[in-house]
This record gives structure tokens, C-alpha cells and sequence, in this order.
């Protein structure tokens, strides 16, 4: 099956965003949060802290010992993850 669409039917296609629609199914719009379903800045924020101190506190490690060095570190990314769950 050969499709005779030309590029300037094409272009104009592109073009038209207002006559766009979806073909396949139809979007819900997703239902907005409340304010108090967002996460708390204050918290998130004590905790990047708190991580990046930890942090800087391995990297300072390494020239000493890599094995303490390391295991600091591995915290450090175990209280980013928590960090993000704030």
C-alpha cells in the first residue's frame, strides 16, 4: 500500500497542533495533588545536608584508608536514598 502524502501535506500536518488528536485512546488528565501530598523541604533539605557532610567526610578518607573511605560513602548513598523518601 503506497501512501501519496506530499512533504508540504506533511508540513502543514506537523504544523497544525490545534487539529492534533490522540487516534489511539483517550487521555485522562491526571488529578492534581493537594498541597499537603508534597514532600517536606525543610526535611529534604536537613537531610541533603546532612548527606553532603557524610560525603565530604568519606571523600576526605581516601587518602587514609579506601576500605573506611568506602563503607562512608555506601552510607552516604544509603541516606540519599532516604532523602529522596523525605
Amino acid at each position: 500500500m503506497v501512501n501519496n502524502t506530499t512533504e508540504k501535506e506533511i508540513l502543514n500536518e506537523l504544523y497544525d497542533r490545534e487539529g492534533r488528536f490522540n487516534k489511539t485512546k483517550a487521555v485522562k488528565a491526571r488529578p492534581q495533588k493537594k498541597l499537603t501530598d508534597y514532600p517536606d523541604a525543610k526535611k529534604h533539605q536537613l537531610v541533603s545536608f546532612i548527606k553532603s557532610i557524610i560525603r565530604i567526610f568519606g571523600y576526605t578518607l581516601i587518602p587514609f584508608d579506601l576500605i573506611w573511605a568506602a563503607s562512608v560513602l555506601v552510607v552516604s548513598e544509603f541516606i540519599g536514598i532516604i532523602e529522596e523518601l523525605v
